[in-house]
Parts: structure tokens; sequence; C-alpha cells
């Protein structure tokens, strides 16, 4: 039996759906078909100039998976574009990033629904003793040295210092919760996360990636994006962690 396909995500629907050598009658022409996955994977190929592993971890696929999606796009393109035909975007099996989701985890042994990871297009924060991804994550959530902030969409980042919630006697954790809420983040990767800093989280929408300390903060984050990382129902610090 064959292997099923597995859904590749792409960004969003092309806004142009047809291409035709102008002057020609549609009915006269030849049409090619370029499939909604193939346009995607030459946006992040081609116009993004993404490597093959990081667009297939973007499309969620295998490597091999997404040469073949790139091979047939770019032969779709040069047949029309060379031969004179109509190239029309459409079908394929992909899922619009957002919009459908991968299949629901399962419950728990208590039979609670399992925390759903937030839409991977979210900003993420990461506590960190530095502002590059070659940084270690700091384990301590409230008293990170700082929090390297991630945005999936743009690819940008950028580090805020915790320097205040450091300094404070109390209520670390519910300072840093505030901080990275502010900074627009859904996510939250790190160690340990006591007790009023995981409700301050959850009180903002802001899900937790929990016991990622040891690695630095690009494995962190390539961890979340691969799906690696379970999202916690709870905290993993008892009050009074300095966490």
């Amino acid at each position: 039996m064959p292997r099923p396909r597995k859904c590749r995500w792409v960004k969003n629907e092309p806004p142009i759906a047809y291409f035709k050598p102008r002057g020609i009658p549609l009915r006269e022409l030849t049409e090619v078909n370029l499939t909604v996955e193939g346009c995607e994977a030459l946006r992040l190929s081609d116009l993004e100039g993404l490597s093959h592993q990081e667009a297939a971890q973007r499309m969620k696929v295998s490597r091999h998976t997404f040469g073949r999606v790139l091979a047939e796009a770019r032969r779709a393109v040069a047949e029309a574009v060379v031969l004179g035909q109509a190239l029309r975007i459409d079908g394929g099996d992909y899922a619009i990033r957002g919009r459908k989701s991968p299949p629901s985890p399962q419950p728990d042994a208590n039979g609670a629904p399992a925390p759903q990871q937030e839409n991977p297009m979210s900003k993420i924060a990461i506590s960190s003793e530095g502002p590059t991804l070659e940084d270690l994550v700091d384990p301590r959530f409230g008293r990170a040295g700082g929090f390297f902030i991630y945005d999936p969409e743009t690819k940008l980042s950028e580090y805020l210092n915790n320097g205040a919630a450091q300094s404070m006697g109390q209520g670390a954790g519910i300072q840093a919760a505030e901080t990275v809420a502010k900074a627009g983040a859904k996510v939250v990767l790190t160690g340990y996360v006591g007790p009023k800093a995981f409700r301050a989280l959850q009180a903002a929408g802001v899900q937790v990636g929990q016991d990622l300390e040891g690695l630095t903060v690009g494995q962190a984050l390539e961890r979340y994006e691969s799906g690696q990382v379970e999202i916690a129902s709870g905290p993993n610090r008892e009050q009074g962690g300095r966490a």
C-alpha cells in the first residue's frame, strides 16, 4: 500500500491564480498546472532564498519531499514561459497556516485534553543568557538575563533585557511575563517557571515550553518549530523557587 501524502503547510493562497501570454485567447492556449504548495516552494526557495532544509521545515515536510515539490514547480513555470502556455495555480495537498491545524494531541493519562501548540507564525520568546542564537537558554524564566524574541512571520528578532525583573526581591516571574506579553509573544521557551509566573503567562494568553535548559537559543527554537516541544499544562517549579 502506498504511503499517505503528508499535508504541506503554506503561508497563504496565491493572490493571482492565472498567468497567460498577452493577446492570445485562453481557448487557444495549452494549460499548465502549478500546485499551491509548488508556488509556496518557489516563494521560499527562489524568492526568500531559504535552503532546502529551512524551507522544508516551514512546509512541515522532509527535505526530499520539498526538493521534489520544488522541481515540479520549476518545471511547470519553465514549460509555461518557454512554450508560451497558460499557467494555472490551483490544487494540491496543502494547509494554510492558522486555518487548518495538525491533528489534536491525545488526552493525558487523566483524560484531560493536552494543550495545543500555538499558531506556528506567532512570536516566540526564549529566556536567554545573551542576544544571539548561539547563547544558552537561561533556565530561570523570571530572572533570566533577557529574552530573545523571534517573529516567524518576518524572520526578525530582538533582545529584551530583563534587568528590571532580576533586581526585584519578589514578583520577578510576573514582571517577566508582562515583558514578553508586551512584546507580542504568544509562546515562551525556557527552563523553569514558577506557579505565579505560569498563571501570569496563562492570563496573557502565552503558552509555555519548559525543560529546555542546556540548549542554545537556536536549538530550542528549532525544536519548537519541528513540533518537538510539548506545551506545558502547569509550572515545573514549586512556589518559592527563584524562577
